[in-house]
């Protein structure tokens, strides 16, 4: 079970595993109460729950009483709870991970992954938090060529440069809340994002809105939602130039 729209894989990855997949609701603002999403999880009874924060691909992060809320609400079924923070790192200054819960809660992993702040995604590095029986229990499942020797090194010398590595993320996470204060300047719905992304509507045509975009040589990502798309946060200068196109197709009538 995972509430959509969120990270598209989940449903791919039941469905390769002959796993029913069943959906949850979010508000129409795309947030996810406590109460809404325990009540859910208690009706549909699931094995395993994900929940992705910071959402994707509306950059939102869930509070942490979501996730102790869906814990308890999981007991009758004994639901394994993931919380997938794949985008941990960009979370904003103060924002909890779910890591400081894992302590008495042996039905919860945290996932996180070196794709997004450490710049590896093609490297498919992966890792996760977990009470020890859990971690003891998919040890017997793996594949037993999970990473190879070169991806392991590769992880490794990332780590060893973590400080500038990071200090990237700070970087992205400064051009991310700018984007979200000058889209909101020109009348557009950023939503408030702890990712390296912002999804935004207020949109009456977003793919003239995409094409336009491309031409200049921007692309930003049309997730399928309706009024909305996601634009990720890069350069200096990439943001501005992206700003730049965006604000003369407004002026253009192009929205």
């Amino acid at each position: 079970m995972s509430f959509p729209p969120t990270y598209s894989m989940y449903p791919l990855l039941a469905s390769g595993t002959g796993t029913r997949y069943v959906t949850g609701k979010r508000s129409g603002d795309f947030g996810l109460t406590a109460e809404a999403a325990a009540e859910q999880v208690r009706e549909q009874a699931p094995n395993i729950v994900f929940l992705c924060t910071p959402n994707n691909p509306t950059g939102t992060a869930l509070s942490l009483d979501v996730v102790e809320a869906v814990y308890e609400a999981g007991a009758a079924s004994r639901a394994i709870v993931i919380v997938d923070e794949a985008y941990g790192e960009f979370f904003h200054a103060g924002t909890p991970s779910a890591l400081q819960l894992l302590p008495g809660r042996e039905r919860l992993i945290v996932s996180r992954t070196m794709s997004k702040a450490f710049a590896l995604a093609g490297a498919r590095v992966g890792y996760m938090a977990a009470a020890p029986e859990v971690t003891d229990a998919l040890r017997l499942v793996r594949l037993p060529y999970h990473l190879s020797a070169i991806t392991q090194a590769t992880a490794n010398a990332a780590l060893e440069h973590a400080d500038a590595l990071l200090a990237n993320v700070e970087a992205i996470k400064v051009q991310r809340d700018r984007i979200v204060s000058e889209l909101l300047g020109l009348g557009l719905k950023p939503a408030p994002s702890d990712a390296n992304f912002v999804f935004f509507g207020g949109l009456e045509n977003p793919r003239a809105v995409w094409e336009g975009l491309l031409e200049a040589g921007v692309l930003v990502r049309d997730v399928g939602i309706p009024g909305h798309l996601r634009v990720t946060a890069g350069t200096e200068s990439e943001t501005s130039a992206f700003l730049g196109r965006l604000r003369e197709l407004l002026a253009a009538g192009v929205r």
